[in-house]
């Protein structure tokens, strides 16, 4: 999420209910996702990124004064189909053709990440889609990098770990992948030391 899909979408699609709260509900909601995942991955609490996503929602809403349940039932339904960046299919049909092997490795629930795909029709370019739900953890677990290197039978070394996160391209680094990060908006580097190996604007730098 937010690599190859854009997680404002589903907010965008209901803008005009949201109204001027829209974008500070989007990234609110974002953040709590991830916030929730990291706590409690640590507190051995987990719980999994359906359900985390739901309760993200439900504070932000509470901490925003929106008491509308049809628009919660349609913001998630809205986040089972978000929508896929425009150039995605076209920088993984260009990467896939040079013969490389292509896998999403995700927080995401497997259904989660089924419905994605197929509604972008994308799901052909992926040798597989991997989620960490198996795991009961989430990234940036070591454990959670190493189901890639499970799959495929190969060092962490020739892996190319593209994320629009930059955590995640952190936690990759430190797991020892080659690491490229989708900066889409031209945020401030962080995580010093910890990657990224390469820099681009979106997946059609690639």
């Amino acid at each position: 999420y937010g690599t190859l899909f854009d997680v404002s979408s589903p907010v965008r699609r209901n803008a005009e209910r949201i109204g001027d709260k829209s974008a500070l509900l989007a990234d609110r909601w974002r953040a709590k996702q991830l916030e929730y995942s990291w706590v409690l991955s640590l507190a051995g609490a987990y719980r999994n990124f359906e359900s985390i996503t739901q309760d993200a929602l439900d504070f932000t809403l509470a901490s925003l004064d929106i008491k509308d349940k049809a628009l919660r039932a349609d913001l998630l339904a809205a986040w089972k189909t978000p929508e896929c960046f425009a150039e995605a299919p076209a920088a993984l049909e260009r990467v896939k053709s040079a013969g490389a092997k292509l896998a999403i490795l995700s927080n995401g629930t497997p259904a989660m990440l089924e419905s994605a795909v197929t509604a972008a029709q994308i799901g052909h370019y992926f040798d597989v889609v991997l989620s960490v739900d198996q795991l009961e953890r989430f990234k940036t677990d070591p454990e959670c990098y190493r189901l890639a290197t499970r799959y495929f039978g190969c060092n962490a070394s020739e892996i190319s770990f593209q994320s629009s996160n930059r955590w995640d391209i952190a936690g990759a680094a430190v797991f020892g992948c080659h690491t490229v990060w989708v900066n889409r908006s031209g945020a401030p580097d962080e995580y010093k030391g910890f990657g990224p190996d390469r820099v681009v604007r979106d997946l059609g730098g690639l």
